[in-house]
């Protein structure tokens, strides 16, 4: 999970799994990629360390993977999240990460090889853009990790508007964060949150929460 601040800023069983052994295949320097990433821009990384797999497993959970067809995760980091997302949803779907930070970026392109996923070097806030520029429909599922807390309030309320305005009626977006920011950014475009847990086996513990758009 990643992203900056400022607009120099933004930024299931074996039947459905259509990725090779490599693609969901943890890479060894993943970890040391993440904490370059974290050294090089601090604010714009949520955690010194990727998600835990508990995490990730709540992720997938509480996005409805197993049934999404598509999918945007913002602030994919060195693509651990999103070998889960991939694993977990069907095949013929549609994942598309889009990563502010470069090298974040360029680890997820050249390590996960998957058809179905799509990576894009770009800001969160420019959402509804990058879907319509590779003719991506309207996404059941939104996740973000992106760090709400770093950024100016304008921005993030910004995010969360084109996230709104992105997802398919009746979609949802699932938001994992150390604090609340995105939580109040949230309740102004969607409402009430529908579900908020703590996942506690993770390094930080984080809450995550899911908002429904209205329809469908």
């Amino acid at each position: 999970m990643s992203s900056r601040s400022p607009r120099t800023d933004l930024a299931g069983d074996n039947e459905t799994i259509i990725q090779s052994d490599h693609a969901v295949r943890p890479q060894r320097d993943e970890k040391l990629t993440f904490l370059q990433g974290f050294l090089r821009e601090p604010k714009g990384v949520g955690s010194v360390i990727p998600s835990s797999r508990f995490m990730e497993r709540r992720l997938v959970e509480v996005a409805g993977l197993a049934t999404a067809d598509s999918v945007v995760e913002l602030g994919p980091g060195t693509g651990g999240t999103t070998r889960a997302f991939l694993k977990a949803m069907p095949a013929g779907s549609a994942l598309m990460a889009i990563e502010l930070d470069g090298l974040f970026a360029d680890h997820v392109r050249s390590a996960i090889h998957d058809p179905r996923l799509v990576v894009h070097q770009g800001s969160a806030e420019d959402i509804v853009e990058t879907l319509a520029a590779y003719r991506q429909k309207s996404p059941q599922a939104v996740i973000s990790g992106i760090p709400f807390s770093t950024m100016p309030a304008d921005l993030g309320l910004r995010i969360v508007e084109g996230v709104g305005a992105a997802l398919a009626p009746g979609g949802c977006f699932v938001a994992y964060q150390f604090r609340d920011v995105v939580a109040r950014h949230a309740r102004q475009v969607f409402g009430a949150a529908e579900y908020e847990r703590m996942e506690f086996l993770n390094i930080p513990p984080m809450h995550v929460w899911r908002w429904r758009k209205k329809g469908g």
